[in-house]
């Protein structure tokens, strides 16, 4: 029998123990949390108007790691299965059949399957003119994991057309997909704050692996040294495109990290050729003369580019490289002269009528304005006038108005890999992005021609002839193919800057505790 001292004794003994084991119990329980609650915030700087996948131009959904198309493209530019584990045509890319993975869910636990994929897809057509333009499907069949589309005439290269954002597969039963869009990526939106933030969170049985990220927050800011400024103050972990002249401080600084790698985006100088002056080619290559792609890559891109001489990098086996043209204020001067303008005053005179024109750009890409800038002063020494108009949404400015000349673009010319898509969209009459109004039948064959053939050494050669004759007749003028630059924290582990811009909130992405 224990006495009462002795029981007491025992009493207090295990109440010491429970006092000294439960503190260090919690913290560890809190310590185990905090490695598995890992999160990131990174800034972008485009804002968008929507979530909505088939309708958002910045592809914010594919982004961040919400939804996921059928088909990808690699870091090397290649095109690889993603929801699509496999797909074949037998009649030379009328009829694509696509085996859709299986064992993979929506993030409302939905199933994925052909159905599912048709539905959405079906939508994209309805929702963007530009895909509807792009994939020209006839039909769409589902059975069970098996998905059959017949197209309105064949594409050879279809499979590449599925990695466009637009085309990002959801679960299109959903209501409120503008705010909430429901995927099967990595990640799942939890709010929507519109010209701010979207807010994300892991989805937890996402089907390609562990998501090493417990949260995540894809925020926007277009003022470039706002985003640099929040890297700094600890209030972002990565940026998307600082502006160049922070990169020297960035680079110096062993807090930060900075990647630029080569992208398949190009600026673009474009002619709006409802108007009249543009019209003749002498003009436009009187304005394409006073484009100083050295200075513009040394002195607005700090050397983060490479001067363009087409709309595609020199690398590409379609891309055409000519040999460089006459350039400066000189030839300027004799493309004017071949236009009927005379220099009097300081102002180029073609029928009594001075030459003035109105460029339009955006800030979002910071050094579109300084582009503008150097091509206004350059062109106000010609004797022509360019008053510059600084736009918020760019792509539906520039297809929805006739009131701009000039404009200084940015676009992705090759995300797959190949010619077509940029050509067909950007060169083709009625084409989803052929802001220019360019209407010509020689490049339309071309383009048409191109979109039929197999052959990928027959490809190549006619995206050559096109983008040549492109060159030839100044229908667009390419100035540089920049770098895509991200700086982000040394705590930030597995960033892939992929040069499409498409992949950004991936599952591998990481933080050190």
């Amino acid at each position: 029998m224990i006495n009462n001292k002795k029981f007491v004794s025992i009493l207090l003994l295990v109440l010491l123990c429970f006092t000294a084991c439960a503190p260090h119990e919690e913290s560890m329980s809190i310590k185990e949390r905090k490695k598995t609650d890992k999160s990131v915030t990174f800034l972008f700087n485009f804002t968008p108007a929507t979530l909505d996948p088939h309708t958002d131009d910045d592809y914010t959904a594919v982004r961040a790691g919400v939804g996921e198309t059928l088909v990808k493209i690699s870091d090397d530019l290649k095109i690889k299965p993603w929801l699509a584990e496999k797909w074949e045509t037998k009649d030379n890319g009328l009829t694509w059949t696509f085996t859709i993975r299986k064992n993979i869910t929506f993030q409302n636990g939905s199933e994925l399957d052909a159905n599912a994929v048709k539905s959405s897809l079906q939508r994209a057509i309805d929702q963007s003119y530009a895909m509807r333009n792009a994939l020209k499907i006839k039909e769409i069949k589902a059975n069970d994991h098996m998905l059959t589309i017949t197209l309105k005439e064949p594409i050879p290269k279809f499979p590449s057309e599925l990695v466009h954002p637009n085309t990002a597969i959801i679960d299109v039963g959903t209501s409120n997909i503008a705010k909430k869009p429901i995927g099967t990526g990595p990640f799942h939106v939890l709010s929507f704050d519109q010209g701010n933030q979207v807010k994300l969170e892991r989805y937890e049985n996402y089907w390609n692996g562990k998501v090493k990220l417990k949260s995540a927050t894809f925020a926007f800011n277009e003022d470039a040294n706002a985003r640099v400024a929040a890297l700094q103050s600890g209030t972002a972990d990565i940026i998307y495109r600082p502006p160049l002249e922070s990169l020297n401080n960035l680079q110096t600084d062993s807090s930060f990290k900075v990647n630029g790698v080569p992208s398949v985006r190009t600026h673009l100088l474009l002619y709006n050729q409802t108007n009249d002056a543009l019209k003749d080619k002498n003009v436009r290559k009187a304005i394409a003369s006073l484009l100083n792609r050295k200075e513009i890559v040394s002195s607005i891109m700090n050397n983060q580019a490479t001067a363009a001489q087409g709309p595609f990098l020199p690398e590409f086996p379609f891309a055409d490289n000519p040999a460089s043209g006459q350039r400066g204020m000189v030839s300027a001067k004799k493309y004017l002269e071949k236009a009927g303008y005379q220099l009097k005053n300081g102002k180029a005179i073609k029928n009594g009528k001075p030459l003035s024109l109105s460029l339009v750009t955006y800030s979002s890409l910071p050094e579109l304005p300084l582009i503008a800038q150097l091509i206004q002063s350059s062109a106000k020494e010609l004797g022509i006038n360019i008053k510059i108009n600084l736009v918020e949404d760019s792509d539906e400015y520039l297809m929805a108005k006739d009131d701009w000349d000039l404009a200084v673009y940015s676009l992705i010319t090759a995300p797959r890999g190949d010619a077509s898509y940029y050509l067909s969209t950007n060169y083709l009459p009625g084409g989803g992005l052929n802001a220019s109004r360019i209407n010509d039948d020689k490049l339309t064959k071309m383009i048409e021609q191109l979109n039929l053939t197999v052959d990928d050494a027959k490809r190549d050669q006619l995206a050559k002839q096109a983008t040549a004759l492109i060159n030839r007749k100044t229908l667009t003028s390419s100035i540089v193919h920049p770098n895509i630059v991200v700086a982000y924290n040394q705590n930030v582990k597995n960033w892939t800057t992929n040069p499409s811009e498409y992949y950004m909130l991936t599952q591998h992405l990481d933080v050190a505790p």
